[in-house]
């Protein structure tokens, strides 16, 4: 694994200070990302961009999402310490490492198998040990519902049914709703067992949420 030196600390701090001035206010949020070392999900050469405010691919058609984005997800998601969280698209882990410091019980599914096998080794040698499943984010995980929170890291054409039946009566659910030209971040708010509010938070672009699962080549 790399070091996290006094240099990437530093380049850390600047970095969240950036994201404070862009409008993110949620101090556990901004503490939880000052504590993770970004550049240990990105490849050492690509150290430059690791503290940059940007998105960056990580292969196999995925992107460590931008750091703003990933405060502005957590922040609207709005964690208490042990809520159970489910996470559709572990990606790189950086987004779950992020939800892990602010101390929730985390379950993330991840479709591509070398994406899941990857994460699923890095944050356990961070000591981070959420909950791991490789399959298809669409169906999320009826078995372990239901959640207090959902947060879904890729573009949804829609807002899956399966995921609204998972979230648990005053839960919440982050998912970003378009096409791959652009989504917009949208807030499900769970009222009851048959009654939803959904309100809508800026424009953002994601990969897409794709159905089925993507086994190694």
């Amino acid at each position: 694994m790399q070091q996290d030196t006094y240099k990437h600390k530093g380049l850390r701090k600047r970095l969240i200070e950036e994201i404070e001035s862009k409008g993110i206010t949620d101090k556990q949020v901004l503490g939880a990302m000052l504590r993770v070392p970004r550049h240990f999900f990105m490849e050492s050469s690509f150290l430059k961009f690791a503290y940059s405010d940007q998105a960056f691919p990580i292969g196999y058609g995925q992107t460590i999402s931008q750091p703003f984005t990933v405060a502005f997800q957590t922040q609207l998601l709005q964690v208490e310490h042990m809520n159970k969280v489910l996470e559709v698209g572990t990606g790189s882990g950086y987004q779950a490492a992020i939800l892990m410091e602010l101390g929730v019980r985390l379950f993330t599914i991840e479709r591509q198998r070398e994406l899941y096998l990857n994460a699923k080794s890095l944050l356990e040698e961070m000591g981070y040990h959420p909950s791991f499943h490789f399959g298809d984010g669409y169906k999320g995980l009826p078995g372990y519902s239901p959640f207090d929170r959902i947060i879904v890291t890729a573009g949804a054409p829609t807002i899956p049914d399966e995921l609204v039946d998972q979230l648990a009566v005053g839960g919440r659910m982050v998912i970003p709703v378009g096409d791959e030209n652009g989504q917009v971040m949208t807030l499900v708010e769970k009222i009851s067992s048959t009654e939803v509010r959904k309100t809508t938070h800026g424009n953002f672009i994601f990969v897409p949420l794709l159905k089925g699962v993507e086994k190694s080549k």
